[in-house]
């Protein structure tokens, strides 16, 4: 089955589903080693490693180039953040048509102002897009899409920006209606309120995707109870790395020595098999005479 179908497949399942965040190749394949079968290619976390903010400091180019990295890694499907579409409704048809050239499944592009901020960060002004500009832009996405399995995902940005449940559910009929195949519900309270009091008000036929970063203690059979389709984890991958290297670095840098942390490190073999250098080895022995291996 091609990845854009099994994207699908997972957005529109009947059971709640997970995705799993990743930000270059090898991390997607821990990810789909790990059982995941769906990726989210995260715009934070592939900033991060790139060491510039999640404020489109890194351009559309970089981040595609970095997804096509975890595609050509992993044989599940991946998710693209893609911010806002990094511009106008022009700009999200020339990104549709690079994914889909990439082998990237399905994108997620939010309703606020280009360059965005990160919707976590306290105290930063989140402006939203007017309604009818944000239509247009996933109307201009799906029609673009040469597979009709590729999938856009809505994210509706009202509550991050500080408005009610009225304005989350207009706009998330608005997207629905224009042909968004999911709507992202994105809240950053340390309760699941909004996210369920706007799952009890939904009418519409697009199934709900939540990234429970900041509602993390929220039980995950609440999700499922609540009808919500898809759970991103959003940034752990991310954030357990720098927590380990961190602690590398800081031991080695006191000790002065490998002794101690050799043991509590991935050997170097693990790399080794985790970009499969067995089958370079095989493909030597079929390709490359005796004296050349």
């Amino acid at each position: 089955m091609k990845k854009t179908s099994q994207f699908k497949a997972l957005l529109k399942s009947p059971q709640l589903e997970f995705i799993m965040e990743a930000h270059n190749g090898l991390s997607a394949r821990i990810a789909e080693e790990a059982g995941f079968q769906g990726i989210w290619a995260s715009g934070l976390a592939i900033s991060a490693s790139l060491g510039v903010r999640d404020s489109n400091e890194a351009s559309w180019t970089q981040v595609l180039d970095v997804a096509e990295f975890m595609s050509d890694a992993t044989t599940v499907p991946i998710m693209l953040d893609g911010d806002t579409g990094y511009g106008n409704f022009n700009n999200v048809r020339r990104l549709i048509r690079k994914l889909e050239q990439r082998g990237i499944a399905a994108v997620c592009i939010e309703d606020k102002l280009f360059p965005k901020n990160n919707s976590l960060l306290e105290g930063i002004p989140q402006p939203l897009e007017e309604t009818e500009v944000f239509v247009g832009k996933i109307k201009a996405a799906k029609d673009s899409q040469q597979d009709p399995d590729f999938c856009l995902i809505a994210r509706v940005e009202a509550f991050i920006a500080g408005w009610g449940i009225e304005e989350a559910l207009r706009r998330a009929t608005a997207y629905c209606d224009a042909g968004a195949d999911a709507i992202l519900m994105h809240s950053k309270k340390s309760t699941p309120e909004e996210i369920f009091n706007f799952m009890k008000a939904w009418q519409g036929t697009c199934p709900v995707v939540i990234v429970p970063t900041k509602y993390y203690q929220t039980p995950t059979v609440q999700f499922r109870e609540a009808g919500i389709s898809m759970v991103i984890w959003a940034n752990h991958l991310l954030r357990s790395g720098i927590a380990a290297m961190q602690k590398t670095a800081a031991e080695l840098f006191q000790k002065q020595s490998l002794v101690t942390v050799e043991n509590t490190i991935s050997s170097v073999q693990e790399v080794f098999r985790l970009l499969d250098n067995e089958e370079l080895q095989q493909a030597e022995r079929k390709y490359l005479p005796p004296h050349h291996r």
